[in-house]
């Protein structure tokens, strides 16, 4: 069978034909998308107020950012324009602004423009899109992967809605492999989709619609090229679907994507097997178990500032004091990951993996802060002795505030003996360090400090 011109090289990509025409065709999201939302509002063709509200979707790549916001375009009939924050700056900003009002005022036509990766946007730049906004010129879409909290500022943010979007769930992502394999738009029926070929896309996406769409495009055109170059007399090589076409099987999408089908499901079981393998192999000291885990994890996909936070804290958790460079190195590893990206993001990450996994071992503050809420929420906090109480403010002395407190570095060793925990709680411990590492000194100074104290 003769491949359909969507199959054909220098065709637009297969992620971009699929776009939905409306909200109707949009996968995922649905609690973005209730009647009445501000989305659906915003899409409404009949809702022609000029003054609807701005919006700031936030949400992981492939989750349908652009997707919504040409949406609404497509079916609010409002006048679109697009820019991405990578290419534009301060000028096209104030351009847009500019026709925006002329739109407006000669053809009663509202704006909606929509800019993506907002975050890329420096202060000065999102200061441009200001008036606009307060002043209803343009309906603000914006897009963004990074917490807007941190990325956009705050007098855009009071001015805006924020959106969250969800990763997209693996039904999701199958209801959009299908719908393309069907879809004119997409390959048009010109090849039939295998049920592992399907289950192997919906896995690498990891809750992207746009790698999976992408596979799919790359995975077809392999099972094509196949059954071009088959001899019709070999029974071996792709075999024809139900239809007659080609079939895309789970060898021909690896082979597109050059990458094992990892089992690794972001949002399932195995999400949770493979972090919990990983962690415990770092808590256990095997460096080789946790590097390991940590492959899968970046193999398939995985969100790098997820592994980050869970080294981070590993390091608290499960080393602690033992090693107190820990939690700095950790801490490092995340800060570079967010600074150099991916792939080369893997290496702090490999990093900091073996060196938490290899050093000594020590979860005393853990248990000791646990010990110490546990005692609070139980009713065992007890008034502040009056010798630390502030003493600072009017009437505070004759209260007897701040008297007998013993200034620590006049002394000699810099601990006096002093009581320090209200009278209900005086001499109960909560950090018992452990002979392991750093700790064991931490211990032997403890114990000598605790002798000074009084051990109350």
């Amino acid at each position: 069978m003769t491949p359909s011109a969507p199959l054909l090289s220098g065709q637009t990509p297969l992620a971009v034909r699929m776009r939905p025409v409306s909200l109707a065709e949009v996968a995922g999201q649905r609690h973005l998308l209730r009647a009445g939302s501000p989305i659906v509002a915003l899409a409404d063709p009949e809702a022609t107020s000029p003054g609807a509200v701005s919006i700031i979707l936030w949400g992981p790549p492939g989750t349908g950012k652009t997707t919504l916001a040409q949406a609404i375009a497509r079916s609010s009939g409002r006048r679109f324009v697009e820019l991405s924050a990578i290419t534009a700056g301060v000028k096209d900003v104030r351009e847009v602004m500019q026709e925006a009002i002329t739109q407006r005022d000669l053809y009663g036509q509202t704006t909606i423009l929509f800019l993506d990766e907002i975050h890329r946007f420096t202060k000065a730049q999102q200061d441009a899109l200001l008036p606009g906004v307060e002043n209803g010129w343009v309906i603000l879409i914006a897009a963004t992967t990074e917490n807007p909290s941190f990325s956009v500022i705050s007098p855009l943010l009071s001015r805006s809605l924020l959106l969250t979007l969800q990763p997209l769930t693996d039904d999701d992502i199958g209801l959009l492999v299908d719908r393309a394999v069907d879809d004119a738009r997409g390959l048009n029926g010109a090849v039939a989709l295998s049920d592992e070929a399907r289950s192997a896309l919906v896995r690498l996406a990891s809750g992207d619609a746009r790698r999976a769409l992408t596979g799919l495009e790359a995975g077809a055109a392999v099972a094509m090229s196949h059954a071009a170059a088959a001899d019709p007399e070999d029974d071996s090589g792709d075999q024809p679907g139900a239809e007659g076409v080609p079939q895309v099987s789970a060898d021909d999408v690896a082979q597109a994507v050059d990458k094992a089908l990892l089992r690794y499901d972001r949002q399932g079981d195995e999400h949770y097997d493979v972090i919990s393998a990983f962690i415990k192999s770092i808590r256990g000291s095997d460096p080789d178990a946790a590097l390991h885990y940590l492959a899968r994890m970046i193999e398939a996909g995985e969100d790098p500032r997820f592994i980050a936070r869970r080294l981070v804290i590993s390091a608290s958790e499960d080393v602690g004091l033992a090693d107190p460079q820990a939690l700095g190195i950790a801490v490092a590893a995340a800060d570079a990951v967010a600074f150099i990206g991916m792939p080369e993001g893997r290496i702090p990450l490999a990093e900091a993996t073996v060196y938490l996994a290899t050093t000594a071992k020590s979860n005393a503050a853990y248990v000791g802060i646990d010990a110490a809420i546990a005692d609070i929420r139980s009713g065992g906090f007890g008034r502040v002795p009056l010798h630390l109480r502030d003493a600072h403010y009017p009437g505070a002395k004759r209260l007897g505030h701040g008297r007998g407190y013993v200034y620590s570095h006049d002394s000699e060793f810099g601990v006096v003996p002093q009581q320090y925990l209200p009278d209900e709680l005086d001499g109960r411990h909560y950090y018992e360090p452990k002979n392991l590492g750093a700790e064991r000194d931490i211990g032997a100074r403890l114990e000598r400090i605790r002798r000074i104290l009084g051990d109350r």
